[in-house]
């Protein structure tokens, strides 16, 4: 559970050496941390900290590890008007990251906390300040493996999906309110809309709608990677292949029948290629006993992820031939 009410930091630049990097600082806690560590240039004003509007000022951050203040850029945004939508710091600063590391642990000695992935951009949704198509964008840049990726997650970022969201909603909220009309003074001489009219524009909406439904549909893996399921009968080495192609013993394994009930799923790099492997349970033609149930759940939940894979791995057990069901399945593969 994270506190959004604690004081948070972490690196923003990439690991490794450059010129300059950055140490951001968020929560109610960056005026106290910025006070005691930054030592602002003599020309500064002397209200710097409290300023109510975005501020930079010249200075140097002074650390107990560090034998001479590092020369910083602070950059200041003050309470709803930050990325945010609370107090805001950062310092940029010597790009090594031992200072970097060493700026943040000094802020962790005056409260704050290490954020989590993901923390500042949540805190920015939580507030407003951006839409949940917006987070998800901001999660897109930071994944784009090429440049169509980032093309989509910029255009998503600037606002490709909430846009239509929000024309689609303007123009439901305009037909409402002419219903109401109609409705509210029916026993009036003016033009309201028709049926025919109204079907119209509905069916316009409901065709924005699906188009609306299957963009998102598509933004639910990173463009260019690939699904495979491993499919099979119980006990066929799916389990023991997962963990083999993933390199993690994250599935168990056993040669009880049923072991595996929800599906697994690891992001493999394989030849260049990005791939989500996906370990389901094993098909069973008769599901029986006390805990019938959750196999047949386990049943459907491996028989959707087969229907929505790019790749279905059929594995067999080499220790036998194969059963009549499994000798269907590969004839009809083999047809396809």
């Amino acid at each position: 559970m994270l506190h959004l009410d604690d004081t948070i930091v972490a690196i923003a630049t990439p690991p490794g050496g450059a010129a300059e990097g950055i140490v951001r600082l968020a929560g109610p806690g960056v005026g106290r941390c910025v006070r005691r560590l930054f030592q602002p240039c003599a020309a500064s004003s002397a209200d710097w900290a409290c300023a109510a509007r975005p501020t930079a000022v010249d200075g140097a951050i002074g650390l107990d590890a560090v034998h001479s203040p590092l020369p910083a850029v602070l950059y200041l945004w003050p309470e709803g008007r930050s990325y945010t939508g609370g107090p805001v710091a950062e310092w940029h600063t010597i790009g090594s990251r031992p200072l970097l590391e060493a700026v943040a642990r000094a802020c962790c000695d005056l409260g704050a906390r290490v954020a989590e992935p993901g923390e500042f951009t949540l805190r920015a949704f939580l507030s407003g300040r951006i839409d949940l198509t917006q987070a998800e964008a901001v999660l897109g840049v930071i994944d784009a493996v090429d440049g169509r990726q980032l093309d989509v997650a910029l255009a998503q970022l600037a606002g490709g999906l909430a846009r239509p969201l929000d024309r689609l909603r303007d123009l439901l909220l305009e037909l409402l309110g002419h219903l109401e009309a109609g409705m509210d003074f029916a026993d009036e001489d003016l033009p309201f809309i028709t049926p025919e009219q109204l079907r119209l524009h509905l069916a316009a909406a409901a065709d924005a709608a699906q188009r609306l439904a299957g963009q998102i549909a598509g933004r639910e893996r990173p463009l260019g990677e690939v699904r495979a399921v491993l499919v099979g009968w119980p006990n066929v080495g799916k389990s023991s292949l997962f963990n083999a192609l993933s390199r993690r013993a994250g599935a168990l394994v056993s040669s009880e029948p049923g072991t595996t009930r929800d599906y697994l799923s690891a992001t493999l790099e394989l030849g260049g290629a990005r791939v989500e492997l996906i370990d389901t349970a094993g098909v069973e033609t008769e599901v029986q006993g006390p805990e019938a149930d959750v196999r047949r759940e386990a049943q459907r939940i491996a028989v959707e992820a087969s229907r929505v894979a790019d790749i279905r791995v059929l594995c067999l057990d080499a220790t036998r031939e194969p059963e009549s069901a499994e000798r269907a399945q590969l004839a009809r593969r083999a047809n396809e």
